[in-house]
Protein backbone atom coordinates (compact mmCIF):
# COMPACT_ATOMS: atom_id res chain seq x y z
CA UNK A 1 0.00 0.00 0.00
CA UNK A 2 3.35 2.17 0.75
CA UNK A 3 4.02 2.22 -3.01
CA UNK A 4 0.94 2.88 -4.40
CA UNK A 5 -0.04 5.92 -2.84
CA UNK A 6 2.32 7.87 -4.00
CA UNK A 7 1.03 7.29 -7.30
CA UNK A 8 -2.42 7.37 -6.48
CA UNK A 9 -2.07 11.23 -4.85
CA UNK A 10 -0.37 11.96 -8.34
CA UNK A 11 -3.49 10.68 -10.23
CA UNK A 12 -5.89 12.66 -8.12
CA UNK A 13 -3.70 15.79 -8.64
CA UNK A 14 -3.27 15.34 -12.34
CA UNK A 15 -7.12 14.90 -12.38
CA UNK A 16 -7.41 18.47 -10.36
CA UNK A 17 -5.33 20.17 -12.55
CA UNK A 18 -6.66 18.74 -15.49
CA UNK A 19 -10.09 20.04 -14.18
CA UNK A 20 -8.77 23.31 -13.80
CA UNK A 21 -7.42 23.74 -17.10
CA UNK A 22 -10.82 22.67 -18.27
CA UNK A 23 -12.57 24.84 -16.20
CA UNK A 24 -10.50 27.92 -17.45
CA UNK A 25 -11.06 26.63 -21.42
CA UNK A 26 -14.97 26.18 -20.87
CA UNK A 27 -15.08 29.87 -18.63
CA UNK A 28 -13.19 31.76 -21.60
CA UNK A 29 -15.79 30.20 -24.03
CA UNK A 30 -18.40 31.34 -22.00
CA UNK A 31 -19.81 27.79 -20.95
CA UNK A 32 -20.54 29.18 -17.61
CA UNK A 33 -22.32 25.43 -16.00
CA UNK A 34 -20.06 23.01 -17.22
CA UNK A 35 -17.29 25.68 -15.73
CA UNK A 36 -18.94 25.11 -12.23
CA UNK A 37 -18.78 21.44 -13.17
CA UNK A 38 -14.88 21.52 -14.03
CA UNK A 39 -14.02 23.32 -10.87
CA UNK A 40 -16.23 21.53 -8.57
CA UNK A 41 -14.35 18.70 -10.35
CA UNK A 42 -11.28 20.54 -9.36
CA UNK A 43 -11.54 21.33 -5.84
CA UNK A 44 -12.72 17.52 -5.26
CA UNK A 45 -10.01 15.80 -6.44
CA UNK A 46 -7.77 18.34 -5.12
CA UNK A 47 -9.52 17.82 -1.44
CA UNK A 48 -9.02 14.07 -2.19
CA UNK A 49 -5.55 14.62 -3.17
CA UNK A 50 -5.40 16.19 0.53
CA UNK A 51 -6.72 13.62 2.14
CA UNK A 52 -4.69 10.76 0.69
CA UNK A 53 -1.07 12.59 0.84
CA UNK A 54 -2.12 13.38 4.87
CA UNK A 55 -2.94 9.86 5.76
CA UNK A 56 0.20 8.72 3.68
CA UNK A 57 2.27 10.75 5.52
CA UNK A 58 1.02 10.16 8.73
CA UNK A 59 1.01 6.49 8.22
CA UNK A 60 4.50 6.23 6.72
CA UNK A 61 6.58 9.63 6.93
CA UNK A 62 8.07 11.45 3.89
CA UNK A 63 10.38 9.86 1.44
CA UNK A 64 13.86 11.69 1.24
CA UNK A 65 15.47 12.86 -2.04
CA UNK A 66 18.59 10.67 -2.39
CA UNK A 67 20.05 12.92 -5.36
CA UNK A 68 23.35 14.76 -4.60
CA UNK A 69 25.39 17.95 -5.60
CA UNK A 70 23.60 20.04 -8.59
CA UNK A 71 20.43 17.84 -9.00
CA UNK A 72 19.78 18.15 -5.06
CA UNK A 73 19.62 22.02 -5.31
CA UNK A 74 17.37 21.92 -8.32
CA UNK A 75 15.11 18.87 -6.30
CA UNK A 76 15.06 21.87 -3.27
CA UNK A 77 14.17 24.90 -4.95
CA UNK A 78 11.01 22.73 -6.75
CA UNK A 79 10.14 21.83 -3.73
CA UNK A 80 10.25 24.97 -1.46
CA UNK A 81 8.62 26.39 -4.37
CA UNK A 82 5.56 23.97 -3.87
CA UNK A 83 5.52 23.64 -0.29
CA UNK A 84 4.84 27.84 -0.11
CA UNK A 85 2.32 27.63 -2.84
CA UNK A 86 0.79 24.46 -1.81
CA UNK A 87 0.44 26.24 1.49
CA UNK A 88 -1.04 29.43 0.07
CA UNK A 89 -3.16 27.80 -2.36
CA UNK A 90 -5.48 26.65 -0.15
CA UNK A 91 -7.18 29.90 1.00
CA UNK A 92 -7.32 31.23 -2.46
CA UNK A 93 -9.08 27.89 -3.47
CA UNK A 94 -11.85 28.58 -0.92
CA UNK A 95 -12.21 32.16 -1.24
CA UNK A 96 -12.29 31.93 -5.23
CA UNK A 97 -15.00 29.08 -4.45
CA UNK A 98 -16.88 30.72 -2.02
CA UNK A 99 -17.12 34.14 -4.08
CA UNK A 100 -18.25 32.56 -7.06
CA UNK A 101 -20.73 29.75 -4.73
CA UNK A 102 -22.18 33.43 -3.47
CA UNK A 103 -22.65 34.93 -6.93
CA UNK A 104 -20.14 37.95 -6.55
CA UNK A 105 -19.03 37.23 -9.55
CA UNK A 106 -16.58 40.31 -10.56
CA UNK A 107 -14.43 39.57 -7.22
CA UNK A 108 -14.23 35.72 -8.17
CA UNK A 109 -12.91 36.71 -11.54
CA UNK A 110 -10.39 39.02 -9.46
CA UNK A 111 -8.86 36.22 -7.42
CA UNK A 112 -9.39 33.51 -10.06
CA UNK A 113 -6.64 35.38 -11.97
CA UNK A 114 -4.13 34.92 -9.23
CA UNK A 115 -5.77 31.24 -8.14
CA UNK A 116 -5.39 29.46 -11.18
CA UNK A 117 -1.79 30.11 -12.48
CA UNK A 118 -0.64 29.17 -8.22
CA UNK A 119 -3.08 26.07 -8.66
CA UNK A 120 -1.57 25.04 -12.02
CA UNK A 121 1.87 25.86 -10.57
CA UNK A 122 1.21 23.48 -7.77
CA UNK A 123 0.35 20.92 -9.84
CA UNK A 124 2.81 20.23 -12.41
CA UNK A 125 5.51 20.99 -9.30
CA UNK A 126 3.97 18.51 -7.39
CA UNK A 127 4.16 16.03 -10.58
CA UNK A 128 7.91 17.18 -11.02
CA UNK A 129 8.26 16.21 -7.33
CA UNK A 130 6.92 13.12 -7.36
CA UNK A 131 8.92 12.12 -10.95
CA UNK A 132 12.37 12.90 -9.08
CA UNK A 133 11.52 10.95 -5.52
CA UNK A 134 10.05 7.80 -7.30
CA UNK A 135 11.34 7.94 -10.79
CA UNK A 136 14.99 9.73 -11.32
CA UNK A 137 17.17 7.46 -11.72
CA UNK A 138 19.65 9.67 -9.50
CA UNK A 139 22.60 7.12 -9.94
CA UNK A 140 23.74 8.56 -13.04
CA UNK A 141 23.39 12.07 -11.83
Amino acid sequence: MEDILPLVDSILILISGTAVITGFVLIKKKLVTYHKYAMLTAVTFASLFLIVYVTRYLLYGSKLFVGEGWILWVYLAILASHVILSIVIIPLVLITLYRALKRRFSDHRRIARVTVPIWIYVVVTGWIIYLMLYHLPVENL
